[in-house]
C-alpha cells in the first residue's frame, strides 16, 4: 500500500443516496463583510463600599470592615438566626470615613445562621437624615 493513498473495500462501491447528489452552496451575502459592531459598553460603575469580614463564633458576630474609599460609607450589620423563635438583627447605620475601620457585633440567644454587612452612600452632606 502507498501511504496516504486511501484503503478501498473490495466489491462494488456502494450506490450514491439523496446526500451525495445534493451539493452545498454558500450564499455569500448573508455573511457579513466585517464582524458585527460591538454594542457600546455602559459607564463603568464607580467602585464604592468598605471592605468587610464577617466572622461567626456560635452566637456572635463580629464584622471588621475598613473603607478604602474617599468617601463616608453607611453600615448596617444583618444577622440572621437559625431558630425560628430566635429574633434576627439588624443594627441602625454606622457611618465609616475615608480609610477608617470599625468592628461590628451582633448575636442570637442560640446559633447565627448568616451575617453580611450592607453599605450605603449617604444623602446628603449631613448625612442620611440630610440635615
Amino acid at each position: 500500500m502507498i501511504p496516504g493513498a486511501l484503503a478501498r473495500p473490495d466489491g462494488p462501491a456502494p450506490a450514491p443516496g439523496p446526500e451525495a447528489a445534493a451539493l452545498a452552496t454558500v450564499d455569500f451575502s448573508e455573511i457579513p463583510a466585517e464582524p458585527p459592531v460591538r454594542p457600546e459598553q455602559p459607564a463603568g460603575r464607580e467602585l464604592y463600599g468598605s471592605d468587610c469580614d464577617t466572622e461567626i463564633d456560635g452566637s456572635q458576630v463580629i464584622a471588621y470592615c475598613h473603607n478604602g474609599f474617599p468617601e463616608t460609607d453607611l453600615l448596617r450589620l444583618h444577622v440572621e438566626c437559625e431558630r425560628w423563635w430566635d429574633l434576627d438583627g439588624d443594627s441602625a447605620l454606622v457611618p465609616l470615613d475615608p480609610t477608617g475601620r470599625i468592628r461590628l457585633t451582633g448575636r442570637c440567644w442560640k446559633e447565627v445562621r448568616t451575617a453580611w454587612v450592607s453599605h450605603q452612600r449617604p444623602s446628603g452632606p449631613s448625612g442620611p437624615s440630610g440635615g
